[in-house]
């Protein structure tokens, strides 16, 4: 599995506490915060689930 970089680029700020308690768990605290993790299933769920928020890159 390879790493991917998540930066958050819209607000969680106005979203159900589900996503916003996603956003936390992935790492993610303010805009344009990044964070490197490794792609696994559960990283891809949880990026899907927040994909209007955050833009994903492979590394």
């Amino acid at each position: 599995m390879g790493k991917v970089k998540i930066t958050l680029v819209k607000s969680g700020i106005d979203r159900p506490i589900s996503q916003k308690r996603t956003l936390v768990a992935l790492g993610l605290r303010k805009m344009q915060h990044s964070v490197e993790v490794e792609n696994t299933p559960q990283i891809k769920g949880m990026i899907n689930k927040v994909q209007h928020l955050v833009e994903v890159k492979e590394i």
